[in-house]
């Protein structure tokens, strides 16, 4: 496959990312942003240009090719403000090659309410157990991470987690794919709704017991993140919004 193929293939899965993403709620209007590593210092992200009509109507020519300074083919579009949330943890994180932020509400409101993201269901949602159990940090700035010092910051309370809730800010997500990214999100914002409701209904449950942790398998990539990619993309063909 030639460059130009795969870059073409390449910007209409990101901006598939970002219908599926606004779709399923994580982000509204114009917030938010999927970028995908292409080689070692290149990434393809998604910007605004002048005919923006927000991230569920993401079209291929919004997903831009740029440095890890911002610079590139942009042609009248704009990177995302926060440009170093993506670039810095594409520096720092070599495994990485997709960074997804979103503004789940449900994300944010459990974390402003005191309420963890633990691991309180079992089987129903193995991945987001997992996440949970090894621990989901906490950025606890609301800031716009506009800034390579702010992104630094988060990156330290990230550690070398897969994602990280910002406060009264969204998520941040990353995959070696954009499969796992945006499957890493989505499942974060199903464990945010499960552990709010439960909170809402005035329970308060243990952790799943460690017995029952280590009897909840790794189904592998294929399982947890390609099978739910195509779900999800499926889903936007049938409504007539794929791109």
């Amino acid at each position: 496959m030639s460059e130009f193929d795969f870059l073409a293939d390449a910007r209409a899965d990101v901006a598939r990312a970002c219908r599926i993403l606004a779709r399923q709620g994580l982000v509204d209007g114009i917030l938010g942003h999927v970028s995908l590593r292409v080689g070692r210092d290149r990434l393809l992200v998604r910007c605004r240009g002048p005919h923006e009509r927000g991230l569920l109507f993401t079209r291929p020519e919004d997903i831009r090719l740029v440095d890890l300074d911002g610079h590139g083919d942009l042609d009248g579009y704009a990177v995302p403000n926060e440009l170093p949330l993506h670039t810095e943890v594409l520096r720092e994180r070599p495994e990485v090659g997709c960074v997804v932020h979103a503004h789940p509400p449900k994300v944010v409101a459990a974390d402003l309410a005191g309420v963890a993201l633990r691991p309180l269901v079992g089987a129903f949602n193995i991945p987001a157990t997992r996440l949970a159990a090894g621990g989901i940090p906490v950025y606890a700035r609301g800031v716009l991470i506009r800034r390579r010092d702010l992104a630094a910051e988060m990156l330290a309370a990230m550690g070398d987690r897969p994602v990280c809730v910002l406060r009264g800010h969204g998520l941040t997500a990353t995959g070696a794919t954009l499969e796992q990214a945006v499957i890493r999100a989505l499942n974060v914002d199903e464990l945010a709704r499960i552990c709010l409701e439960v909170a809402q209904a005035g329970g308060d449950p243990a952790d799943l017991p460690a017995e029952d942790l280590a009897e909840l398998p790794d189904l592998g990539s294929t399982f947890n993140d390609t099978l739910l990619w195509q779900y999800h993309t499926a889903r936007l063909a049938h409504d007539g919004m794929d791109v």
